[in-house]
């Protein structure tokens, strides 16, 4: 009896959701198809490319890697491009909302994806308040800091975990962005649109206006031209020198601070249900989203140390510092709103998952069901949204960015370690009565290898691809023939 309950209990814990199942929904409760490719991949960038681009160049020049940041942002865009390829192949083959927590489902069983659904509300809850607190703080920082001093003095929190004020601020960003994505799915990606493009232009304008007060000498310092002290009388920390003035270590020590700067392209992967076309516009938006963040954070780092030796950087506030050094002061003034800019469609980004994440936890009775209502007005899951929005409101109101920070790093790896783990169960099955594997297909019947000698070239090229990544190469060139 207590054997067959247990075995009944497993079984009901570890049972998987087929595709079949995902596409028998009422179509009244699913989410409208309206995001294009642009769309998609403004989406990836703005949630990647945001204050980091003005700060982690040279936070990370300065402390740990000097100019070799920019081997820095390669070694981490590599990282996160081996994650992005999982989650472009999840796509092409699940497409559907709900990004890491459908993928678990899936290949892993029920518990395992409620856990990963729960990690990816965190994560994105804890993500948005994280950037509602950093832009309060830029806020406060342009106004003389005089939002902090009035509630330090008047409403201070004497509590040691949390922050020392609540942050009314933040609390209103949030809820504002709240109402944004609740107002519609077409309304919310414009405005990101035009935001991510906006930043964009700022990052361009600050490469082009840079280029022109480069200084290759830079990069090849000698250690007896690197001062002690600096104007201050502050000791200079400047290392060996040279390009890699802290050795490998520096340039691994700053790619572990850089690989920050790449998370949120896993949001796109939570629009399966709202793309056109998701089996191909989620994978490219991915691969486009990380070449453009590459590119701009590289560009950046090889502006701001060449045009400022490393132990000068300011680790706050880089961009600013730079122009005011060379006295390009109107640029310096692009570059505070461009950062305003850039921290709101982070933002906004950001709080976009989460309830799609909770409409689909939902949708399939592990959350409550009411979370999986749409508007019929927006063909938004209201509900989801506004929990969503004040669960993050309030957690970014009353806890300090740091605490925020660390708690969300958690959420990330274990959202990436898992989806990697479950491309590799869907793609590989045991084969009855042996232990070798084979690769299994996204259908119901297993897909042979092919072969090159009897196949032709984009065939071929697709079975090449299947070995690294299913979605990778001849996916993305050769959708149909994959």
């Amino acid at each position: 009896m207590i054997r067959d309950q247990s075995v009944r209990l497993v079984n009901v814990l570890s049972r998987r959701k087929s595709i079949e199942e995902e596409e028998s929904y009422d179509t009244k409760i699913r989410l409208k198809r309206v995001l294009g490719l642009m769309d998609l991949t403004c989406l990836g960038i703005g949630s990647t490319l945001g204050l980091g681009a003005y700060v982690l160049a040279g936070a990370v020049a300065k402390t740990a890697a000097g100019p070799a940041v920019v081997l820095s942002f390669m070694v981490a865009a590599t990282a996160s491009a081996f994650a992005a390829m999982c989650y472009a192949e999840f796509a092409a083959r699940v497409p559907k909302a709900g990004s890491a927590y459908v993928y678990s489902y899936v290949t892993v069983g029920e518990l395992p994806a409620f856990i990963i659904g729960w990690d990816l509300v965190l994560e994105y809850v804890i993500g948005a308040a994280s950037l509602a607190r950093g832009l309060s703080n830029y806020i406060d920082s342009l106004l003389g800091k005089a939002m902090s001093k009035f509630l330090l003095e008047h409403l201070p929190i004497h509590v040691s975990f949390l922050s020392p004020y609540p942050d009314f601020l933040t609390f209103f960003l949030i809820v504002i962005v709240a109402g944004l994505i609740a107002w519609g799915v077409r309304e919310s990606t414009l405005l990101n649109n035009v935001f991510t493009t906006i930043n964009l232009l700022t990052l361009t304008t600050v490469v082009v206006a840079g280029s022109f007060y480069i200084d290759k000498k830079n990069w090849s310092l000698e250690k007896d031209e690197i001062p002690e002290t600096d104007d201050f009388d502050k000791p200079i920390r400047g290392g060996e020198g040279g390009f890699m003035p802290f050795g490998v270590s520096g340039v691994m020590s700053g790619a572990a601070t850089c690989f920050y700067g790449y998370v949120g392209f896993d949001g796109i992967a939570t629009t399966g249900e709202e793309a056109k076309n998701p089996k191909r516009n989620i994978p490219l938006a991915i691969v486009l989203s990380l070449i453009v963040i590459t590119i701009a954070y590289i560009a950046g780092a090889c502006i701001l140390t060449l045009m400022l030796p490393y132990y000068l950087q300011d680790p706050d506030a880089p961009l600013p510092h730079v122009f005011d050094k060379v006295n390009l002061t109107p640029v310096r003034y692009i570059v505070t709103i461009g950062a305003i800019f850039a921290m709101s469609t982070s933002l906004l980004c950001c709080a976009f998952p989460v309830p799609r994440v909770l409409y689909c936890m939902g949708r399939d009775r592990l959350l409550f069901s009411p979370f999986s209502k749409l508007s019929s007005r927006t063909q938004t899951p209201v509900l989801a949204i506004t929990f969503a929005g004040l669960l993050s409101a309030i957690t970014g109101s009353l806890f300090n960015l740091d605490q925020l920070i660390d708690m969300m790093s958690i959420g990330t790896l274990m959202a990436y370690t898992v989806v990697a783990v479950c491309v590799l169960i869907l793609r590989y099955k045991v084969k009855e009565g042996g232990e070798q594997l084979e690769e299994s297909s996204s259908s119901d019947e297993d897909t042979p290898r092919v072969s090159p000698t009897s196949a032709s070239a984009k065939r071929a090229f697709c079975a090449l691809s299947a070995y690294s990544s299913r979605v990778s190469a001849g996916y993305l060139f050769y959708p149909r023939d994959c």
